[in-house]
């Protein structure tokens, strides 16, 4: 994995380069990803010439994001076999890299088994690669097109829960195009109010540990142009209290069953301000985030993030930052334990709507969400 050049962030639009894209330079195909480790301060590209390099780049958070993790884990079976390694062995650690988001696992069985399909009816190795990699550009796609829906379905709920526009709307994390092959889930529902006219104020939590929200939300609300705050997330309730918060919009990086939603962590205390101020709590999610063989929420595996995380203090856009225990500025004492779970879970019942690529549930039920899940089955087969 190499750092190529780094290219100065300017306002206005959208980052100078992709968040993630297929390249196939002489020295052998690779995916280069934009370094969101780095952002705000520089946009430098990381180049991924094969699957251990992808997964640290996960495990890093240089990429991120439920969607996005997706398209990457497919685009890594495709380097995988177009490199020449054993696609299965690289499927394997590719779909642990990260625990809790569904559509990582989702996007690594799609391409590996559109590899074996082809090598199964008796394409050579070249012939299988291709079509794991016309798998990883068909998820991405899709994915593009679902962020579209998506924004179209919310801005419409919105209209419906929040007539006469002027949304105050409060985000939780980075949920843009930074984590989407488009605009992102509950951002682009942002982005799609903003462009309506209709966006008065979008609150954007810091979002800790690795400030989220900061350095990436923040970061793709100056280049929309949209009005916008940045606070602490503890700072959130005194905003609900001040009754300044029309309608709080999250993503997801699994939903159960049952509803259950895993965001990052600092979601499920929102989630409770919402529901005592009579504030509409929205999550925003393709239905590849929705994993109908996890039960609930307390069947939904919570990644655990380093504990110096916490008791250190590091810039994240520089190089190496926060890597390794000792690298920041100690903020506690030496030998302070610290829990730093990177998601934490939000029940049904907390949850006004789901906003899906499919349309919108609400209320919550298990059933309802089985249902969405066979209504995207109905239209990816049409």
């Amino acid at each position: 994995m190499a750092d190529q050049d780094a290219v100065p962030p300017v306002a206005g639009g959208p980052p100078a380069v992709p968040s993630l894209r297929w390249d196939e330079p002489p020295e052998g195909p690779m995916l280069v990803l934009l370094d969101q480790t780095r952002l705000p301060a520089e946009e430098v590209e990381l180049a991924c010439t094969d699957v251990p390099a992808l997964v640290e780049a996960i495990r890093t958070l240089a990429v991120r994001g439920a969607p996005l993790l997706g398209i990457a884990g497919a685009y890594g079976v495709a380097l995988a076999a177009a490199r020449g390694y054993d696609v299965d062995e690289a499927a394997e650690l590719l779909a642990h890299a990260r625990p809790t988001a569904v559509n990582l696992g989702y996007g690594v069985r799609r391409a590996a088994a559109a590899y074996h399909r082809a090598a199964k009816g008796g394409a050579g190795s070249d012939e299988a690669a291709a079509a794991a990699l016309a798998e990883a550009r068909a998820l991405h796609r899709e994915d593009s097109e679902a962020s579209a829906r998506m924004a179209e379905h919310g801005l419409a709920l919105l209209g419906e829960l929040l007539p006469g526009g002027g949304h105050r709307i409060l985000t939780h994390c980075n949920t843009g195009t930074l984590v989407s092959g488009g605009d992102g889930t509950a951002f682009a529902v942002v982005r799609a109010a903003h462009r309506a006219g209709e966006l008065r104020r979008l609150w954007i939590d810091e979002t800790r540990p690795l400030l989220q929200g900061a350095r990436l939300t923040a970061y793709e609300a100056a280049r929309s142009g949209m009005p916008y705050t940045l606070l602490t997330d503890n700072a959130a309730g005194s905003l609900f209290a001040a009754r300044e918060v029309d309608a709080v919009l999250i993503g997801a990086d699994r939903i159960a069953a049952d509803g259950s939603v895993a965001n990052k962590v600092g979601s499920y205390p929102l989630s409770v301000l919402a529901r005592y101020h009579h504030v509409p709590f929205i999550v925003v999610a393709p239905v590849t985030t929705v994993d109908l063989q996890t039960r609930d929420g307390a069947s939904i595996e919570v990644e655990q993030r380093p504990g110096h995380e916490v008791t250190e203090f590091a810039a994240p856009s520089a190089p190496g930052a926060a890597a390794e225990p000792g690298s920041g500025i100690p903020v506690a004492p030496l030998g302070a334990q610290a829990y730093n779970p990177a998601f934490d879970v939000t029940p049904p019942d907390l949850v006004t709507a789901i906003v899906t690529e499919v349309g919108v549930l609400s209320p919550i039920t298990g059933a309802g969400l089985a249902e969405l899940c066979a209504r995207s089955r109905q239209v990816t087969m049409s």
